[in-house]
């Protein structure tokens, strides 16, 4: 295997006492391994705004973090989203995750605010615009659920690496050859941005199938026999730290650096899978609380 990757990690603001005490045994777990940031989300139709500023201030404060901060363009005015990226750089944090956002739920569809974004576009350009921002953005490698084809995902990340973003970070995927053709299509089409291979490790099935449905990710008809298999045989924690690190090496034999892992807040399978790729802790916990 290559190198050892760098690696980042996803996670989402807590809503209530419970959820904040598992945030922070999260970060207890994953921040002494390293990580060259992490990004907290919004909620659909940015329904987690506040909690997410506050997570943002606590973890870079609390952990010594650098940390990405999700913006999205739903049901905000262009001066509010703006006040809202001001308000990070006054809590110290200047990397921004610049999303168009999922509308709320039953709204069928995202609208813009008649005095918002209409875009991740637009809204990169404005946050480029200020000259106080590192941004990062989203990428497709299979067919965004709104696009005509996976064509449409490279031309789509070409205009927003050309509005100012310096990075992209994939949806999740199954398959390492998804990224590796998308990586492919994005270098032929002049996108010389880092883009980073998001990584989903699997620790409910039957919830990745789901969630995968929802996004538009193909799900690989083996996979789901495998992953069955696994669990009639009690062996389903195994099997997905086996598959989330074969995905993984696969993607560094091919060059991949970085690795970008959507933690759900559940650190364990996450650590073991760094573990196995040779990212192990690297700073006591008392040198970033």
């Amino acid at each position: 295997m290559t190198a050892t990757p760098r690696v980042s990690f996803e996670f989402f603001p807590p809503k209530s006492l419970e959820g904040s005490f598992r945030l922070w045994d999260t970060l207890g777990v994953l921040a002494p391994l390293a990580p060259e940031f992490v990004s907290v989300t919004y909620g659909a139709g940015g329904t987690t705004r506040a909690l997410t500023h506050e997570a943002v201030k606590t973890i870079g404060s609390h952990f010594g973090l650098k940390v990405a901060a999700h913006l999205t363009c739903v049901d905000a005015t262009r001066a509010e989203t703006l006040e809202i990226a001001d308000s990070y750089v006054a809590a110290g944090v200047t990397d921004i995750v610049a999303l168009r956002g999922d509308p709320p739920k039953g709204a069928g569809g995202f609208r813009a605010h008649p005095e918002g974004f209409a875009d991740s576009v637009e809204l990169i350009e404005a946050l480029a615009k200020t000259g106080k921002f590192s941004i990062r953005v989203g990428a497709y490698p299979d067919p965004h659920p709104e696009a005509a084809d996976a064509a449409q995902n490279v031309e789509w990340l070409k205009r927003k690496i050309d509005a100012g973003a310096t990075a992209a970070i994939t949806q999740f995927f199954f398959e390492a050859e998804t990224f590796l053709r998308f990586r492919d299509a994005c270098a032929a089409a002049g996108i010389d941005a880092p883009v980073i291979p998001g990584i989903l490790p699997i620790e409910d099935w039957a919830g990745a199938r789901r969630f995968a449905t929802r996004c538009g990710v193909p799900v690989p008809e083996k996979l789901d026999h495998d992953f069955s298999t696994a669990a009639r045989d009690g062996r389903s924690e195994l099997f997905a730290t086996v598959q989330a690190t074969t995905l993984c090496a696969r993607l560094l034999e091919e060059g991949v650096e970085d690795l970008h892992f959507y933690t759900l807040n559940k650190p364990e399978l996450t650590r073991d899978v760094c573990a196995a790729l040779g990212v192990v802790p690297r700073v006591r916990l008392s040198q970033v609380a």
